[in-house]
Order: structure tokens, then C-alpha cells, then sequence
């Protein structure tokens, strides 16, 4: 089977819709509204759909990973927006080295696990 791909646009919920919009915008994602419960986020032509819909269960094993250019420039812009102080809930993890590269991590204000990654070149 051949993929034409030319995008991936996982789902993933909030438990406060209109906070997890917030949230999403502070990181610096543009939001194109698609619904009163939908909205779409991206990021030099990278995207997720965003709804307001919320299943613990489904939220607390819902992870996304983001590659990024540099993830320590990424972790210090993560810092400076001080999103614990502004988001009940969100937690973030300093960066990790790995066999096949280097990650950080936040948790949304819903839960999700984002990984911010840089691969070894």
C-alpha cells in the first residue's frame, strides 16, 4: 500500500475545553475554530484536533510526540512561559537523554503527555 500522505491530525479531549484552548495557544499553536466543541491547532503545518470531550481513561493514555530542532531551547522556552504557575495540573519534566535522542515532557492541563524530542543525528 502506498501512503500519499500528507498529514496526521490525531483527536485528543479536555477535561475544560475552554482552558485547554488557552493552554494550547500559550505553546504557541494557531487555532483555527471548527465547532463550538472543535477546534484545530498547528504549527508549521503540524496539527491536532482539539475537542471538548473528556473520558478519563482515554485522556490518561493519550501521549503526542512533537519532534522538535533543539529541545533544550524548547525546554527553556517551555520554562519561561511558566505554565504550572498558570495551568492547574500541568507538569513539566526536564529533558532526558536517550539511546535515540533527547526528550521533555508536559502534561496538559487535561492529562495528555506531550514529548518534545530531538532524534541524534
Amino acid at each position: 500500500m502506498e501512503h500519499k500522505a500528507k498529514s496526521i491530525r490525531p483527536f485528543i479531549g479536555a477535561e475544560n475545553f475552554e482552558l485547554s484552548r488557552s493552554f494550547y495557544l500559550d505553546l504557541g499553536f494557531q487555532e483555527r475554530v471548527l465547532s463550538y466543541n472543535m477546534s484545530y491547532f498547528q504549527t508549521d503545518g503540524l496539527g491536532f484536533y482539539l475537542q471538548d470531550a473528556y473520558v478519563k481513561d482515554w485522556i490518561d493514555n493519550t501521549m503526542v510526540f512533537l519532534e522538535v530542532e533543539d529541545v533544550a531551547r524548547h525546554w527553556n522556552e517551555l520554562l519561561a512561559l511558566d505554565l504550572t504557575t498558570k495551568y492547574k495540573g500541568v507538569k513539566l519534566t526536564p529533558i532526558r537523554v536517550n539511546g535515540w535522542g533527547r526528550e521533555c515532557f508536559v502534561h496538559d492541563p487535561s492529562g495528555i503527555l506531550w514529548h518534545f524530542g530531538e532524534f541524534y543525528k
